[in-house]
């Protein structure tokens, strides 16, 4: 049962932050906007939270870098296609390649300098049940706060009034526009929400998955989640179980290799990555489903004249 508990804590901690930013990713594609830059925000969004922790000693204050930093940088990828209409495929993976350079570079004197790792929040009583105490009421912050993101993001996309009309500016902009709803206003504030959840996804890991400053600490998260959104159909509830199938499937390579499993450790850590190609390549297969859930704007510019 140790064993089984360590893998599954393991496994929580892995999914939390490709959940924190597939959620965020969702919200902005929902309105029309495809911001492949996740990569690029999310590992400034680590680095700001090392960063910010270090230099405070305050972990909580690195979380709030993070964020600011993820939101701050999704602004640069919104100036770019919103209002100069630039391409947006062509410009997020600009910002990922910016967002990596920028980041090794800042980073670069906080190699090999220990981390402020962020304490699990442990409820009373309710953290000595056996197995289900310490996964549920033993964890850090941003497992409660993909917990409350899954939930809010739900709510507000298909119960608000706001949420409704994000979605018709993703499924017809044009029409949407005509109704007098303001399309650029609402897809910056959704970029902006974007790049925050994927700041702190970055920042869990800095300060949670592993408490220290590697460059590329991310390792292709970022288009992990992007995949996440597809295999989901943008779908909140479906972006959280998918997020911790592919944490697992993370996780447990590791597990396989640690246990001596006679496969080749080079296959074991292609698994993710490869899981990823195969889900999307299902996905694909059902064209009519894929054409029905995803957004009818997703990555076509908006000119109000035009």
């Amino acid at each position: 049962m140790s064993i089984f508990e360590a893998i599954l804590l393991t496994v929580i901690t892995a999914s939390t932050p490709l959940v924190i930013a597939a959620l965020g990713e969702l919200v902005a594609e929902r309105s029309g906007v495809l911001n492949l830059g996740v990569e690029g925000m999310m590992i400034m969004g680590a680095v700001a939270a090392f960063a910010s922790a270090q230099m405070t000693g305050s972990p909580y204050i690195g979380l709030l870098g993070g964020i600011v930093a993820g939101a701050l940088f999704s602004l640069l990828f919104g100036f770019l296609t919103l209002t100069l209409v630039a391409n947006q495929v062509a410009t997020g993976l600009a910002l990922t390649i910016l967002g990596l350079g920028v980041s090794g570079m800042l980073g670069e004197g906080f190699v090999s300098v220990p981390g402020v790792r962020l304490a699990p929040i442990v409820v009373p009583y309710l953290s000595d049940i056996p197995l289900i105490g310490s996964v549920l009421f033993r964890q850090d912050l941003t497992f409660y706060l993909s917990l409350a993101l899954m939930f809010g993001v739900s709510w507000f996309l298909f119960r608000s009034r706001t949420g409704l009309k994000l979605r018709a500016i993703g499924d017809s902009h044009g029409s949407a526009h005509a109704l007098g709803i303001s399309v650029i206003r609402t897809r910056y504030l959704a970029v902006m929400f974007g790049g925050a959840c994927a700041g702190l996804a970055g920042a869990q890991l800095s300060l949670v998955y592993t408490p220290q400053w590697v460059e590329n600490m991310s390792s292709g998260r970022g288009w992990i989640t992007l995949a996440l959104v597809v295999f989901a159909s943008w779908r909140p509830w479906r972006v959280f179980a998918g997020g911790y199938l592919f944490g697992a499937v993370t996780i447990l390579q590791l597990h396989a290799q640690a246990f001596g499993v006679g496969i080749p450790a080079q296959f074991l850590s292609m698994l993710p990555y490869a899981a990823t190609i195969v889900v999307l390549v299902i996905i694909s297969h059902n064209r009519r489903t894929t054409l029905i859930n995803t957004p009818a704007s997703l990555g076509k510019p908006f000119v109000p004249e035009r």
